[in-house]
């Protein structure tokens, strides 16, 4: 009787290319070598495309080989796609975890909303495969992954052997540039985003729009938060689960709409 090698399908929404995904190949690679890896990220960066889709067009798989031992896969579309077609196409089995990133910026607070990294960890959370999407707070090509590589080495690894309680999934978040103290599990800050658009005008004289912005933290002295805990030096680990119904909010609108 033979046991199958544990499979982990890692995927992220800067692309192929992000040295964000290949940090968080090598932290996966580092719990055993007896994983099985398959990278199946968008050919080109998809940020903020969330749980987008690809409808009524076609998609492409590319073999980009290997690296580290893990196969290296691109599709033409969004993190979802990604996903979804790996599970129907590309993977042999069922992958026994799904881990996205690691993310070129923070998604932490309301960033969820948007953010594609957090839109694959979601989908794959949807069909029962535990999911976790890891993300630096640090916007920067070049930033440096290796101060956090041995906590996301080890949340990873506690992940996969233990799994995740049903229809949960977590968005770790990394403060940058420093060697994280810990691991803080919280809640999102509530927030909103602000002065979201900067106005330029193009050559022809026509007026364009580039998305800016900054997170305004609606809570900023709530100690239980991840904006707090990134504050102060640690990972935030954020239990999320696609489900959006307000539970909180059925007596009420019962009332308002009965």
């Amino acid at each position: 009787m033979t046991t199958q090698k544990p499979l982990v399908l890692i995927t992220n929404d800067d692309g192929i290319e992000a040295p964000g995904l290949l940090a968080l190949t090598d932290c996966i690679r580092a719990i055993s070598d007896e994983i099985e890896i398959c990278v199946v990220a968008p050919k080109v960066q998809h940020s903020g495309q969330s749980s987008a889709i690809t409808v009524g067009a076609p998609l492409f798989i590319e073999d980009r080989g290997d690296y580290n031992g893990a196969a290296m896969l691109t599709v033409s579309g969004t993190p979802v796609d990604c996903v979804k077609l790996a599970l129907d196409a590309i993977v042999p089995r069922t992958p026994d975890m799904v881990v996205s990133g690691v993310n070129h910026g923070s998604n932490s607070g309301n960033a969820i909303t948007y953010s594609g990294t957090m839109g694959a960890v979601l989908e794959a959370c949807t069909v029962g495969i535990p999911a976790v999407g890891f993300s630096l707070t640090h916007h920067s090509i070049r930033a440096d992954f290796s101060l956090s590589a041995p906590m996301v080495t080890d949340i990873a690894a506690r992940v996969l052997h233990n799994g995740l309680p049903d229809y949960t999934a977590l968005n770790i978040n990394i403060p940058a540039r420093i060697t994280p103290l810990g691991v803080k599990v919280c809640r999102a800050a509530r927030g909103h985003w602000s002065e979201e658009y900067a106005q330029y005008i193009a050559p022809s004289g026509r007026p364009f729009y580039w998305l800016t912005g900054h997170f305004v933290n609606e809570e900023a002295d709530a100690m239980d938060t991840d904006e707090y805990w990134l504050s102060q030096g640690y990972i935030s680990a954020v239990p999320v689960t696609p489900e959006q119904t307000a539970f909180y909010a059925l007596d009420k609108v019962k009332e308002l709409l009965n």
